[in-house]
């Protein structure tokens, strides 16, 4: 039952960890993008604000789907093995 446990507690936290990294990633890739903008095509300085902006939502959106992977992961350990469902017939 130990070993159980703790493998339940290794995955709980790699899914914290991979939370973690689908909100920091879309930032500091769209904050890079912008630094590149400003640093090699001479865009004005304003550019960080629309990519702050577009990488704080693209990292919402990210952390959502991490959400309901994990939520119909769980769903589908809950699930009766024995119920019929339309296209499962035996």
């Amino acid at each position: 039952m130990e070993i159980r446990n703790a493998s339940r507690l290794i995955g709980q936290f790699a899914m914290v960890g991979q939370l973690g990294l689908s909100l920091l990633m879309p930032l500091l890739m769209c904050l890079f993008a912008c630094y590149l903008l400003v640093s090699k095509l001479s865009v004005g300085t304003w550019v960080y604000i629309p990519g702050f902006i577009l990488g704080l939502g693209s990292s919402m959106m990210t952390a959502y789907k991490v959400y309901l992977s994990v939520v119909s992961k769980q769903e589908k350990k809950k699930r009766d093995p024995n119920e019929v469902y339309f296209n499962k017939h035996f």
